[in-house]
């Protein structure tokens, strides 16, 4: 198994953190969802700087927020109290979870789960499993094999995952990609209440890009 390797969130300013900082049009859906099923304890998994945990914290559910990154628990937890809100804030590696069992009725971690290998995946998923209540709900998000960065020339770990070399907070760290086999087979456990592929673009120094990620929503 890799070793987890937190995002450079220091070199994160001005404009890209802007963009980090505007919550995911996704998240406006699982608020209203998750409201209405009455749920309440939330648990921001890869919260970079923290623009769900804040979101959610405002729509009146009991937060918490966790990173490997202690930059990006040092700013959420600045953007938190600048917006008078108590947030449970923690440091920590998602191969192992520092909450109970059943601690959480939903969970959010979007572009984050990803960041491990084939072997890290699979321990992460237990760790999801073991988290959430009966009947809770996960929306997460997964590198596609349709995506540019698996056909990247980068370091190869195993059959799912390589490691991403290029300028930027995402050096070297570890990148997981799947299939819909492959997905089926990791959330075998869980009902999959829905999954598409979504492809994104975006312009970077005068080019157009795009990029491919699974989204799932999964129930216990």
């Amino acid at each position: 198994m890799v070793e987890s390797k937190a995002w450079d969130w220091k070199i994160v300013k001005n404009k890209q953190e802007q963009t980090w900082l505007e919550p995911s049009i996704e998240s406006y859906y699982l608020i209203d969802r998750w409201q209405k099923q009455c749920k309440k304890d939330f648990l921001d998994l890869g919260c970079g700087l923290g623009r769900h945990t804040i979101q959610f914290a405002k729509a009146g559910f009991n937060t918490a927020g966790f990173d490997l990154s202690e930059e990006s628990i040092r700013r959420t937890a600045e953007y938190a109290k600048a917006e008078k809100l108590d947030i449970a804030l923690k440091v920590g590696d998602m191969l192992e979870l520092p909450y109970p069992d059943a601690s959480f009725d939903c969970i959010l971690c979007r572009n984050v789960i990803s960041h491990t290998d084939t072997a890290g995946m699979r321990q992460i998923v237990e760790e999801l499993k073991r988290v959430l209540r009966p009947e809770g709900e996960c929306y997460l998000t997964l590198g596609s094999k349709e995506t540019w960065g698996f056909k990247q020339d980068w370091p190869v770990v195993d059959e799912n995952t390589k490691i991403r070399i290029e300028d930027g907070p995402e050096n070297g760290i570890p990148h997981f990609y799947a299939d819909y086999d492959l997905i089926q087979e990791l959330f075998k456990d869980f009902k999959i209440e829905l999954v598409y592929q979504l492809e994104d673009f975006y312009e970077k120094d005068g080019k157009t890009l795009n990029s491919w990620h699974y989204h799932l929503l999964i129930k216990k």
